[in-house]
């Protein structure tokens, strides 16, 4: 299994073998070439190729992550399910489920697919700008989770009125939003419209 911690991203820019690189895309999605992880977030961004994951269990709450605090990229804040970058050639279906299980230790089910979105969202903290066309996709979780804890330091289960309040107070991913709103109509398909999202 290819080495995926945060930090290789750091060890990277050097030329040793743990450069990750990421699949540049056009605004239509088309791959045009490759770019170093690290690298393509530097201001002002280079547009590449991500993926969202949004699971829920059965009584329709939302599984949030808050990103571990040794990540090189948004430390310590909340976020959706799972996020990252497809490998090159690798399909962003294929890679969401294979960084869900390595970040939350669980196998999604009914993983679906639920649009794309691209979007710029500079992060004020790390000075790191996320320039991505996202592909998203939702499903659920019916098992226990298992976080990696060099990924994720800690995990959620909420409502859409408990969202609405830990967003008030805590720090959020600055793409967030952004995915979850452009996720919401396959989000309601999924979890119906008991749940409220």
């Amino acid at each position: 299994m290819p080495i995926t911690p945060a930090t290789a991203a750091h060890r990277s820019s050097n030329g040793t073998d743990d450069a990750i690189l990421l699949e540049l895309v056009d605004e239509n999605g088309t791959t045009i070439g490759t770019a170093e992880k690290l690298a393509a977030h530097q201001p002002p961004g280079q547009l590449h190729r991500a993926f969202s994951v949004f699971l829920f269990d059965e009584q329709g709450r939302l599984l949030l992550q808050q990103r571990a605090l040794g990540k090189y990229h948004s430390p310590g804040v909340w976020s959706n399910t799972c996020c990252g970058h497809p490998y090159p050639g690798e399909a962003p279906f294929a890679a969401a489920a294979r960084r869900t299980y390595e970040e939350l230790g669980v196998s999604p089910s009914l993983l679906a697919e639920a649009g794309t979105v691209r979007y710029n969202h500079p992060d004020p903290e790390s000075g790191l700008v996320e320039q991505e066309y996202n592909h998203l996709f939702v499903g659920l979780v019916q098992s226990p989770v298992r976080p990696d804890p060099e990924e994720i330091g800690a995990t959620a289960f909420v409502t859409p009125g408990e969202l609405a309040e830990r967003h008030a107070k805590d720090p959020f991913s600055s793409w967030f939003m952004t995915v979850l709103d452009a996720a919401r109509p396959a989000i309601r398909e999924l979890t119906g419209p008991s749940a409220g999202w």
